[in-house]
């Protein structure tokens, strides 16, 4: 983005790297030419988005996000459509996930975790009060920003009090399942209210336990001998059976709110997570008794901040309309590799890393880096010439490559996505990411790339790494 020529330009955005990506969206790291502030875009397809009749959902998280304007969710500055996208402006979070944190440094300590939980609960607060129920709170949609401060994202399972049906109850069972409440998972109906704080709870109980308080992952030890079993009269493969037995025992764990908190945790806080994951609705601790809590109320301090009622929806409408009035202006230019500027280059180092899993296989990232000092077209035949061995079909666009594995494995197929970077004209980096998978087969994937590669890496992120800390 600081080089000779610009990749990619949207409005007065200047488009950078990808640092997200999921099966209908990427997200892009940007910066506003007219101020320098850094962003992120979220940019969907609109034939994919028409196709897999998603428009209200999407039209929904914009006006969602639009009318919560607090100090602890991640901001949207403004929507923008082209003929072919739809582009999300967001505030560009540095600070990484928060449970980056447990990954690196194991559970926290009460202090720090309470004043998270407080920031979790504010902001859970003010987006009902909004009639706003986010229903797929989990590690990975909270971030923190350069100061350390909370920041919710990603309300694309948000749900409108105007959803609640006649009984006065949500209906579509979604969210993650370590973290759902066990009235999502029934199938009769919830408030939205009550199984937001039930993911609140499991949140809480992971920062203090640095485990979850509701797991499969040591359930595979009851029939990792069995090939084939019968399940509800049918005959299913071990594959299969894997994820019957264990989605059926999960469910059995939350419905029955089958958890022991560590021993560890003092009184005070193992009785508010008790409260909280309480398997009825109708007696689980509300928000206000939460605000009251003796533990809970250590050290507390409400946000005070400005609110401003200036919520304009007319851009959510533009961004689907045909009209050539209506688009925004999309130059590109990639005949070079993307140049990276000292800002992205810091962003991308492990303190603000934005990838970090949590996960059963914390100690492997879905992401990872290396560079090298030869051409940019070297690296991108070295690469295809590397993967096709290994069973990948490989789609090329400059200097970008999508990698996918012709075989599923335990999470469907692997999808790898590379793109090579410009850090100096004699210096690359290729950055190397998981775009869809089992992040232990991504691992192993890597492993094997990088022995393939020798002759073409020059240094591994952890080579870089160690260098930084002997500086």
């Amino acid at each position: 983005m600081n080089g000779n020529k610009v990749r990619r330009r949207v409005g007065k955005y200047e488009v950078g790297r990808t640092i997200g990506e999921g099966t209908f969206a990427k997200v892009k790291f940007a910066k506003n030419s007219e101020t320098g502030e850094p962003v992120a875009i979220k940019i969907l397809d609109k034939e994919k988005v028409l196709k897999h009749k998603m428009v209200e959902q999407i039209k929904r998280e914009i006006a969602i996000m639009k009318l919560i304007k607090h100090p602890n969710v991640v901001r949207l500055y403004e929507v923008m459509g082209s003929k072919t996208k739809i582009f999300i402006v967001l505030e560009f979070v540095t600070g990484g996930e928060l449970f980056d944190k447990i990954v690196n440094h194991g559970r926290m300590k009460e202090d720090e975790a309470r004043r998270y939980f407080q920031q979790l609960i504010n902001t859970v607060d003010y987006c009902h009060s909004r009639g706003v129920y986010h229903r797929d709170l989990k590690p990975e949609n909270l971030l923190l920003d350069i100061c350390g401060n909370l920041k919710v994202s990603d309300f694309g399972l948000s749900a409108l009090s105007r959803q609640v049906r006649d009984d006065g109850l949500l209906h579509t069972t979604c969210g993650t399942p370590n973290y759902v409440a066990p009235e999502v998972l029934n199938d009769r109906g919830y408030d939205g209210s009550t199984a937001d704080l039930w993911s609140c709870g499991v949140i809480l109980f992971v920062l203090l336990a640095g485990y979850l308080p509701f797991d499969d992952s040591n359930l595979m030890n009851l029939y990792k001998k069995v090939s084939i079993v019968p399940i509800f009269g049918l005959l299913f493969s071990y594959s299969m059976m894997d994820v019957c037995l264990l989605d059926m025992l999960l469910y059995v764990q939350i419905s029955d709110a089958e958890f022991t908190c560590p021993p560890w945790l003092s009184f005070g806080a193992a009785k508010l997570i008790t409260r909280i994951l309480d398997p009825n609705p109708m007696t689980r601790i509300m928000i206000p008794e939460i605000l009251e809590d003796e533990w809970f109320k250590k050290d507390y301090k409400r946000p005070v901040f400005e609110e401003k009622d200036d919520t304009n929806l007319d851009d959510v409408d533009a961004v689907f309309k045909d009209s050539e009035e209506h688009h925004v202006t999309e130059k590109k230019d990639e005949e070079q590799p993307a140049a990276m500027n000292a800002f992205e280059l810091i962003s991308m180092s492990k303190g603000l890393n934005l990838g970090n899993l949590f996960e059963i296989e914390q100690e492997f990232k879905r992401e990872t880096r290396f560079t090298s000092r030869c051409p940019a077209n070297e690296i991108v035949s070295k690469i295809e010439e590397a993967v096709k061995p290994l069973g990948f079909d490989v789609h090329k666009k400059n200097y970008k490559m999508k990698l996918e594995n012709v075989k599923a494995g335990r999470k469907g197929n692997l999808n790898v996505a590379t793109e090579v970077f410009q850090v100096a004209p004699s210096l690359h980096m290729v950055e190397v990411r998981k775009a869809k998978g089992d992040t232990l087969e991504f691992h192993k994937f890597y492993k094997n790339l990088s022995t393939r590669l020798k002759d073409v890496v020059w240094k591994t992120e952890d080579d870089m790494h160690d260098d930084n800390n002997q500086g």
